[in-house]
């Protein structure tokens, strides 16, 4: 076998001191450098020049456009394919749908007057906004696919916001989740 000599690296000369000597010339590792001094340097351009040039800017989120269009009637004794049943529950192409982010009074069996009255106000509403404009048919955020009773659970959204919110503002339904309205003992607007 051979020698092993160990790899020197050769030294670097820098131009002739004063003296006339040659003396090495220091390295300097700019990998460290540079780790530091870039992304300084893009930050702080970025900080001042408020942000990068719109063709590098990240696009918002888009949301998918809302497909699901039908005419809603309220519906009534004979076969339910596409209606309104109350303010949380419609039937849409032979579905049965309760939406899954709202509660609203109840129409079938209301508590008192008043229970009625809201009940009448938030099914009229519910179907005057699925009439209005395409819609979309969200997952259930909680996973849940059907309730006890058999009913597919989705969030109605059009431009991907809730129509329940919009329900919940205008004071004809409160959150699903929340505590149990008693509709007939609250005294706010009607």
């Amino acid at each position: 076998m051979g020698k092993v000599t160990p790899f020197r690296q050769r030294a670097r000369w820098t131009r002739p001191a004063d003296d006339g000597v040659r003396a090495p010339a220091t390295r300097i590792n700019w990998f460290p450098i540079l780790l530091v001094a870039l992304p300084l340097a893009a930050f702080t351009a970025v900080f001042l020049l408020g942000g990068p040039p719109s063709s590098l800017a990240v696009p918002a989120a888009r949301v998918a456009p809302d497909r699901e269009v039908a005419t809603f009637p309220i519906c009534g004794r004979g076969p339910r394919i596409t209606c309104v049943v109350d303010g949380d529950t419609i039937w849409y192409r032979g579905d049965k749908i309760r939406i899954a982010d709202i509660d609203t009074p109840e129409v079938s069996k209301p508590g008192c007057a008043r229970e009625a009255r809201l009940g009448s106000k938030a099914t009229r509403r519910l179907q005057a906004m699925l009439n209005a404009d395409a819609f979309t048919l969200a997952p259930n955020p909680d996973g849940r696919d059907r309730d006890k009773y058999g009913r597919l659970l989705r969030v109605v959204t059009r431009d991907g916001a809730s129509v329940g919110d919009r329900l919940v503002s205008e004071g004809l339904a409160e959150r699903w989740g929340g505590p149990t309205v008693a509709w007939c003992e609250r005294k706010d607007r009607d």
